[in-house]
């Protein structure tokens, strides 16, 4: 996935190809059909497929952030998107997660790391990064592939401080201990 509605791909020859797309959401309906023909041609999915759909912007999350997503979850059925299972997306509560705490599947655990503010990810989710033999009682049948489209709306990056003007900035990066912004290699969140 690149800025304006492009794609780039490269093709079983390693040969690279760049698509441009009339609209985001062409661009991303096609990234979708990308992650969605990867499952269906993988003998066995024992990992989490994911697919960029929107890369968003500033520093990729890691494990200890804590993050607020807006998402849709479906059923993978008849090698593609079978009911909706849960969303919150027109509802006013977003997701309060924090990576790498367990309180979320394995799954999603995975699948997000990397993501930036902004960002929307694609994820197909095998049963065993998932709720597995024992599914969710009258939501999700045992055995269950998982869909999700995740976009991250906030981000707390594990180290953060706040600066003199109480904006909050990163320092991750940064060499420098000191809480206030200098030029040592300070970034907005």
């Amino acid at each position: 996935v690149q800025p304006n509605n492009y794609s780039t791909f490269y093709d079983d020859q390693r040969q690279n190809w760049s698509i441009m797309f009339e609209s985001e959401k062409a661009a991303m309906d096609f990234s979708k059909q990308v992650c969605i023909a990867k499952c269906n041609s993988s003998p066995v999915l024992d990992s989490v497929l994911y697919q960029d759909l929107v890369l968003g912007e500033g520093q990729g999350v890691e494990g200890g952030d804590s993050l607020e997503v807006a998402y849709t979850g479906w059923l993978f059925q008849n090698n593609g998107l079978g009911q909706v299972f849960d969303s919150n997306v027109n509802k006013d509560k977003l997701l309060r997660l924090k990576l790498g705490s367990g309180k979320v599947i394995k799954g999603w655990e995975e699948g997000m790391m990397g993501m930036k503010k902004g960002g929307r990810r694609y994820l197909i989710i095998p049963p065993a990064w998932a709720y597995g033999a024992q599914g969710v009682a009258g939501r999700i049948p045992p055995d269950s592939t998982l869909v999700f489209e995740v976009e991250v709306r906030r981000v707390k990056l594990v180290k953060e401080c706040s600066g003199s003007d109480g904006q909050s900035v990163s320092s991750r990066d940064s060499p420098a201990p000191s809480p206030v912004p200098n030029s040592d290699g300070f970034s907005a969140d």
